[in-house]
Order: C-alpha cells, then structure tokens, then sequence
C-alpha cells in the first residue's frame, strides 16, 4: 500500500516534553516512528497549553464502558449481533446541535429496530459521533483561483473557510473538539437512558417522508412491531429492556496527539484506556504496520478498527492480527472492508480464507461508501447508492459462500434530508445538490437511504 507521508509536523507531542496524564511502558513509542496525515501547528505555546489541559480533563467515556463493548463485538464475530456503525464523515462544531445529534441518532435507532425485527438479532448501535472531527487528505494543500491554502484537515485541525487565518493549523482546536465531543455524548446519554429510545414509541420515530417507499415499509414494520408489544403488554410482560438503549461512540485515531492526550490508565486493571471513544479506527492511509497509528492503537485496550482497501492481501492482514491482537482476544480486533463494488467479490475472499485459516476470530464489517466515491458531472463529490448497495451485497455473497461471519454495516450517513448520494427509492439527482448538499467532506446517504439499506441488510442476513 502507498501511503504520502508528511513532514514532520511543527510541533507535536512528539518533540514536547508533555505525556498526557497516563503513563505507561511503550505507550509513546509512537513519537519515534513515522507518521502521516498530522497536523504542522503554528504557536507551541498554544498546542502545549492545549495539551496540558487536554491530558487531565475527565474521560469522554469509560472503561468498564468499553469492556462491555468488547463482550458485545466478541458476539458478533460469531454471528450471534451484528453491529451497525453510522454517522457523519466528519462532524462539525457548527452541526453540533441538539436537532441535528438527535435525528442522527434516530435515524441510527431506526435502522437498528429494522435490523433487529427483520434478522431476530441483537444489534450494537455505534455512532460514527462526539470525536469524528479530523480527516486524512490526499494532499496538504488546496489551490483556489491561484491561491494555495493548506487543505482542511476536519475542525480539530482548521477551519473549512478558504481563508489563510482559517486554514491555519490551531491546537486550541482540539479543546474545543473535546468540549464538543463531551456535549454531543451528553444529549446521546440522555436520548438512549432517558425514554427517546423506548421501542414502543418507535410508530412516532418517522420524520414524516409519508411519500417515500422505504417510509411505507418502515411505518408497516412498526405496526407490526407494535402489535408484539401488545401482545407481550397483555401478558404481562416486563418492559424495562425497551426503555434504553446501548449506544456507543467511535471515531477515526487519526490525530495521535489528541488520542495520546485523552489516554488515561483504569484504575481497576492498571491498562491504558484510549477515552476519546468506546471504539477506534486505524483509516486505510494510515494502517502502514510498522508506522504511528498502529503501534499506538496496539497499546490501548479499546476495541480497534482497521480500514482495509482493495490493495491487502492476506499476510497484510495476519500482520496486523499479530500486531494489534497478538493475544487473539475475542471483541478487540475489527477489519472494517472498503474494496468498491466492482472489487469486493475479487478482493475480500482470499484476505477472508487466509484469515479464518489462521484460527484468528475477527469481526467483518463491510464500508460500502469509501470505496464508490465518484464526482458527478456538475463538479460535486458523490456516490451512486446502487453502487453502495451492491458493496454491500458482495460483501454478504462471499461470507455466504466462505461460510463466514458479516458481522456488520459501516456507514456514512445523516438523519437529514440531504441529497449527496445519488438514487434511492426516493430518488436523489445531480440537481439537487445545488440546494441540500451540505457535506463539508465526504457524501453521506440521507434518512430514507438509510433506512432503505438496513431493510437490504435485514434481509441479506436473514438469508445468511
């Protein structure tokens, strides 16, 4: 795989004398290694302010949290959940609202009551949330009418305003990133614990797209699952388990010196624990084994992630079996596949075959959106949803005839009525992204293509 390296940044916790607040053997390994797709940040006395106070503020999340999600991801490795992995591309402080957290968060909850009725299977619900702030870029510039600005790299990093004061690298970013972040879980917390997510209010969860077919379907589904509840009420049933819901965060580890920070070692088991999220994700340009991310994400006892394009092979990914789950421990490891539709049935059985002959037990999850991303003849960034679906069910034919495990959905995708992916049973044109794309990064399917892909995913699993 070839990767661009960047120049070393600036400044980063690799040349400061600053730890963060865990200390632990190996743990800054990482500052001695390559590293690519990181920040040059312009004060150092900004970025090791931002650092100090980064490296003792309290965990987004917490470790017992994390163990159970590492019991839930082991489960689903042996096909008894599946997890359904959705959000933005890259958030942003501006979106941070209460209207736009809750219909992602709706959307997600949708899907997952789809899933679970349609499949008879327990469903982890993952948001792609509260830390999806930094993107890796294929270049560190961007040329604008003559003008060249370095490219926006998510709003941990710089602004998306094509200006010089904008696009400047400002560490004080990632205070702003946490304090988001802890905000955006807050409301999820309250959502999820407090009543929102109650299965039986999912008949009043539609956003009112009453044209829709993927909107019929749903609203039918819900009768039918309200009419069980009915049933299960009349005999007596107990309904605590439907009054909240599990829903954990996850991002791409792409700024180390922001994950580095926010690691913290558990007071029970004397590990450290990555607390900028319940689950991490190493991306496709950044997965180089013996480079920064993976060491860094080796050392931490969170569930870990690994984008995989259509260049791995099968040693490819044993090595990073051996690197990232040496101990071969049920729920920790994730090769999250993002091959393309037109390579998925080529690509993954031979990676799938040399894996599962190795006796190693990791869960499969299918990214059916970074590998089909084309540009539309008006000039936009976009995907074709037959295109994505098709990934996906490439992505269920080969574990289908491997006798494998699909153990999950990876998706880009908004509770709003966006149009950035093009199809769908309500279909998106190329015009309409004159009016609603909104994406400052990557196109993400709206709420009723969504829900059209977790009835496919139903039934592929049903089927599986």
């Amino acid at each position: 795989m070839v990767t661009e390296l960047s120049a070393k940044p600036a400044f980063s916790l690799s040349s400061t004398a600053q730890s963060g607040a865990a200390d632990y053997p190996g743990l800054d390994n990482w500052r001695d290694l390559p590293i690519s797709q990181q920040p040059s940040w312009q004060d150092r006395d900004v970025f090791d302010a931002s650092v100090k106070e980064l490296s003792v503020l309290p965990p987004l999340v917490f470790a017992g949290e994390v163990d159970v999600l590492r019991e839930r991801l082991a489960a689903a490795a042996q096909g008894k959940a599946f997890l359904l992995q959705g959000g933005d591309c890259a958030e942003t402080f501006e979106a941070a609202t209460a209207d736009k957290i809750s219909a992602r968060v709706k959307t997600i909850l949708q899907m997952a009551v789809v899933l679970t009725y349609g499949a008879a299977m327990p469903v982890i619900k993952m948001g792609r949330m509260a830390g999806q702030f930094a993107k890796p870029r294929s270049s560190n510039d961007e040329t604008r009418g003559g003008v060249t600005l370095p490219a926006y790299r998510g709003d941990i990093v710089n602004g998306y305003e094509f200006t010089p004061q904008s696009r400047g690298h400002d560490a004080s970013r990632m205070l702003r990133a946490y304090h988001t972040s802890a905000s955006t879980l807050n409301l999820i917390r309250a959502f999820t614990q407090g009543g929102f997510a109650d299965l039986r209010s999912v008949h009043q969860w539609n956003k009112g797209f009453t044209e829709n077919p993927a909107h019929a379907r749903y609203e039918s589904l819900a009768r039918d699952i309200d009419r069980a509840i009915q049933f299960m009420a009349s005999c007596g049933a107990d309904f605590e388990a439907l009054k909240r819901v599990e829903f954990f965060a996850s991002h791409e580890a792409l700024l180390l010196d922001y994950e580095r920070a926010l690691t913290r070692i558990d007071s029970r088991t004397g590990f450290p624990y990555d607390t900028s999220a319940h689950f991490l994700w190493i991306g496709e340009r950044t997965r180089e084994l013996d480079h920064a991310h993976v060491d860094f994400l080796s050392r931490v006892r969170n569930p870990i992630g690994v984008k995989l394009g259509p260049s791995t092979t099968g040693d490819d990914a044993l090595r990073l079996i051996d690197k990232l789950d040496p101990e071969r421990e049920p729920g920790r490891l994730t090769f999250i596949t993002r091959m393309g539709a037109g390579n998925i049935r080529e690509k993954l059985p031979a990676v799938v075959e040399k894996v599962t002959a190795s006796g190693a037990q990791v869960l499969w999850v299918t990214d059916p959106m970074h590998g089909n991303t084309v540009t539309s003849p008006n000039g936009y960034k976009t995907r074709n949803f037959d295109d994505v679906i098709d990934e996906v069910r490439g992505f269920f034919e080969v574990h289908h005839a491997l006798g494998t495990v699909p153990g999950g959905l990876h998706v880009e995708m908004t509770g709003d009525d966006v149009a950035e992916c093009l199809g769908g049973a309500d279909p998106v044109d190329q015009d309409a992204f004159l009016d609603r794309y909104e994406s400052v990064c990557d196109p993400r399917l709206n709420h009723m293509q969504s829900l059209e892909m977790a009835f496919l995913v139903a039934g592929a699993l049903a089927k599986h």
